[in-house]
């Protein structure tokens, strides 16, 4: 297990501990074990090395103090960027996007997941191999480095292309499938309900306890990358829900852009549930969902849900928010009620 320092820069320090909170989940969910954070707020980037070169002293001494292999950075850096901050601190350095992605490598089980993750690796990785992509080879073994090698990139940019072009073309044809089956489930007018929102707030508790399903569930970022369709029979009615990837704060462009074909149920769905986690920021949570439902074109019908309200402080929740409770299995009979409304099934 590799020891972490976390960097936070920011231009506000309002989200500090929510980014905080987040970025501690991401380390243990790739298998690291967090042991320091450094924090700056940034006024002015320094181009060399991003922060301040007081602050990379003050990582490089925190690095020392506390026996770390790893930094991750909240955040993007270029290559040179990374390059930099790696010989200054002492030890590699990797983005919040390298961490994303060295879950979902290690994560993903399905021949469709494993074709998104790649192409979401490979994406990101090809135009920082443009110029100073030495960097890359240089993180060596552990967290961040899961998935295509490397030194391989680096000398064969044209594999790299060719690849990606045959990755796309696999997935077009899993959109073609995707689009038979929403053409038939229309045809044969079975409704369709997609539950989208932050990993890890208990999306897959939800759809197991509605369709009586065992999709894996676990109290963890992104457990789960694989979208998955259970049919529930709600008051004599199909009803067909579907588990997606779970969003996350400030989600790479590379990896939304991956894993469009499985979101595309979304756009699809006649009924969204946007999910939040009662026990965490789930004001933030609504939003960043909101923000993605709305890049992807989403105009289906929304229903608030918030999860895990029995962790829920004692603060005021909007009356157009379902409170549940899907551990506890608490508020489930109201959540069914204003599906079948929101469907015209009642």
């Amino acid at each position: 297990m590799e020891n972490i320092i976390i960097i936070e820069a920011l231009k506000d320090l309002s989200q500090i501990e929510y980014n905080i909170q987040e970025m501690v989940a991401l380390c243990e969910a790739a298998g690291g074990n967090v042991v320091g954070f450094c924090t700056q707020l940034i006024k002015t980037i320094t181009p060399s090395t991003y922060i301040g070169k007081g602050k990379a002293d003050e990582v490089k001494s925190l690095v020392e103090d506390k026996g770390a292999d790893l930094c991750v950075f909240d955040g993007e850096l270029s290559p040179s960027q990374t390059l930099n901050l790696s010989d200054v601190i002492g030890i590699p350095v990797i983005t919040k996007t390298n961490l994303i992605l060295d879950i979902f490598a290690n994560r993903a089980q399905s021949s469709e997941g494993k074709v998104l993750v790649e192409l979401a690796q490979l994406k990101y990785l090809y135009p920082r191999l443009k110029g100073k992509g030495d960097s890359l080879s240089r993180l060596g073994a552990g967290i961040g480095t899961r998935g295509p090698g490397e030194t391989k990139l680096e000398t064969d940019r044209r594999h790299i292309r060719s690849r990606i072009l045959a990755l796309e073309k696999e997935l077009e044809k899993i959109r073609s499938r995707r689009k038979f089956e929403y053409s038939r489930r229309h045809k044969n007018n079975v409704k369709t309900v997609a539950l989208v929102g932050y990993t890890n707030v208990g999306k897959s508790t939800i759809l197991n306890l509605l369709c009586k399903s065992d999709v894996l569930q676990k109290n963890m970022l992104f457990a789960t990358l694989d979208t998955a369709s259970k049919k529930a029979y709600v008051n004599g009615n199909t009803i067909v829900f579907i588990d997606t990837v779970g969003f996350i704060r400030e989600l790479p462009d590379e990896l939304l852009e991956a894993f469009k074909s499985t979101l595309e149920c979304i756009k699809e769905a006649d009924l969204v549930l946007n999910v939040a986690d009662g026990s965490s920021d789930w004001n933030k949570q609504f939003e960043i969902t909101q923000k993605i439902l709305l890049s992807l074109d989403c105009t289906a019908q929304i229903i608030k849900v918030l999860n895990k309200c029995d962790l829920l402080k004692d603060e005021y929740v909007s009356s157009d928010v379902i409170k549940i409770s899907a551990k506890q299995k608490e508020g489930i009979d109201n959540l069914k009620d204003n599906i079948l409304d929101a469907l015209s099934l009642k």
